[in-house]
């Protein structure tokens, strides 16, 4: 592939990326094609609490009894608990962190979409609760024998006339799934395809390969097994000795037994307030494999040592907000108030265990100081506003890019749409991934900047141009050389932007850091677009014409 081939290959990418995204950024560009417009409309943007509305709390939290040492750790705790509880309430990219005022430590928490403030409220509120479960056999309520005896006689009655009308010719497959109550075979019309022999139960079988049942032939009895009955149909069989296979079909009528005990975890007394610390610690000087240590109070010590001494050999589980994180089985009675949780454990997973572990072991209690409710018609006002403001930004700034640089402001001008149309599909489907931005007012103005910053590298890149083509070169090898003398100014500018933007990311909270990863995200897309969009289409369509029409890039060659 020579390289003109390349560069038309090049050209087609772009031309194909900038469609897909201008499709997925408005889909209502192929509305009167159906299916297509159907998949493209599918992404969107997810939007914040100050455009779509939603709930606005603030927490007062009480460290009077946490160590001033310990205060920053357990405010941490509290924050990762309350982010788990809202994912598990449903709300997509809630915000929540924590910060100060007046002394005070507080709780921020920010719903977008939700409009149950009273159920958000309750959800939140609830202090993160820590125990330990010890397994113990349930034994279900019994079922007086009578019943069951009466149930299983109407089920086998009601078997009996349904293998009657079988064998009187009516059709089997809706027989099965008007009345079989096994759920695997059922809507086949009761047909199960071949299996091997010794894939049912003896009794089933015994019929298949009763030598007196002819293929599609359904057998004259009731076949009574642990399940149930069976009305059972022969269709076929084929194979030799192990290799043996069947096809059957059949409609099963259950039958009713007593409930069986069932094995689970039953509450030990042990809980959170009684678990002085958790950590990660390892044999062998860190030779070794990770392992949580759990040092109990004196109280938790007791508990803890009847606990272990009735279940050797046993697991206990160690619940978190209801939620099983960890079930070791108990080696020994463990009488010192402290016990070590082994299970091939990484050091990051280690280390996340002895998180969770601890946001129960040192709850900081809560209470709501404030509460606002943001409406979704203030919201929408707010995003029409701001979606105004960037396109009158936008076409400013390709109106300034056309008069200053002309021709290579028209490129710039298609790139800086294209750019646009990326970021905002990059906004639509982050949603179907793990990172799902949230785009707030800030994140806007954050989008709307990074415009700027775009068209900022074209005009270096175009300043250089202009310049090599004053010093005497010709349209194409001036442009090649604005690209390579512009993108160190490029790259260091942009990372100083990504730098900073980074460490708002960091220490910022709720908008500042929307406002900072859309501009991240921003400039980029924005290096993409201007050093390989802007390029690729200016090597494209440039060539010894543009010479004589040296007008068009603003610039000419010194006479001298």
């Amino acid at each position: 592939m020579n390289s003109r081939q390349k560069l038309r290959l090049k050209f087609s990418l772009v031309i194909v990326l900038a469609i897909l995204a201008g499709l997925i950024a408005y889909p209502q560009a192929v509305s009167k094609i159906p299916r297509l417009f159907g998949i493209l409309d599918k992404p969107k943007v997810n939007l914040g609490l100050d455009l779509q509305g939603g709930i606005h709390l603030e927490y007062k939290a009480d460290t009077s009894k946490v160590d001033s040492a310990q205060v920053g750790d357990a405010m941490q705790a509290v924050q990762d608990v309350i982010e788990r509880r809202v994912n598990a309430f449903g709300v997509a990219e809630p915000v929540v962190y924590t910060t100060k005022s007046g002394g005070e430590q507080r709780l921020v928490v920010e719903l977008a979409g939700v409009k149950d403030i009273n159920e958000a409220k309750k959800m939140i509120s609830e202090t993160p609760f820590l125990e330990f479960k010890e397994e113990k056999m349930t034994e279900p309520e019994k079922i007086p024998e009578e019943i069951i005896t009466s149930a299983n006689e109407k089920s086998k009655a009601k078997a009996e006339d349904i293998l009657k009308k079988a064998l009187a010719g009516e059709d089997f497959a809706v027989l099965a799934k008007d009345n079989s109550q096994d759920p695997g075979s059922k809507d086949n019309g009761g047909v199960y395809d071949f299996q091997k022999k010794g894939s049912f139960v003896p009794e089933y079988e015994a019929v298949i390969f009763d030598e007196n049942v002819k293929n599609d032939e359904v057998y004259s009895k009731l076949v009574e097994t642990q399940f149930g009955w069976h009305i059972i149909k022969k269709i076929e069989i084929k194979g030799d000795g192990d290799d043996r296979e069947f096809k059957s079909a059949h409609i099963l009528i259950s039958k009713m037994t007593q409930p069986q005990p069932q094995m689970d975890f039953a509450s030990t007394g042990l809980s959170g307030k009684n678990l002085k610390s958790a950590s990660v610690q390892f044999k062998s000087q860190g030779l070794s494999e990770p392992e949580v240590s759990l040092k109990f109070d004196d109280e938790g010590t007791k508990l803890f040592a009847d606990i272990t001494k009735k279940n050797i050999g046993k697991r206990v589980a160690i619940y978190l907000d209801g939620e099983i994180i960890t079930a070791p089985t108990v080696q020994s009675e463990i009488l010192n108030g402290e016990a070590v949780v082994t299970g091939n454990y990484t050091v990051e997973e280690a280390k996340t265990l002895v998180k969770r572990l601890n946001e129960g072991a040192l709850p900081v209690p809560i209470s709501l100081v404030s509460q606002q409710s943001v409406e979704a018609t203030l919201g929408q006002v707010s995003l029409e506003k701001s979606l105004k403001a960037g396109m009158i930004g936008l076409l400013l700034v390709i109106i300034f890019m056309l008069i200053y640089y002309r021709f290579l402001g028209l490129i710039a001008s298609v790139a800086l749409l294209i750019y646009s149309a990326l970021m905002i599909s990059i906004f639509k489907l982050s949603g179907f991934t793990p990172w799902q931005i949230t785009l707030t007012l800030p994140g806007i103005a954050g989008f709307v900047l990074s415009i700027g910053m775009a068209v900022d590298a074209n005009i270096l890149i175009f300043e250089r141009t202009k310049e090599e083509v004053r010093k005497g070169r010709n349209i194409l090898s001036a442009i090649e050389e604005g690209f390579k003398r512009a993108w160190t100014s490029i790259l260091d500018g942009n990372m100083s932007s990504i730098i900073t933007a980074l460490i708002l990311v960091e220490m910022g909270t709720g908008f500042v850091k929307g406002f900072a990863v859309t501009l991240i995200i921003g400039v980029l897309a924005s290096m993409f677009t201007a050093v390989v969009i802007t390029r690729t289409i200016l090597r494209f369509i440039l060539g010894p014409w543009i010479e004589n029409r040296m007008w068009l890039v603003g610039a000419k060659k010194n006479e001298s």
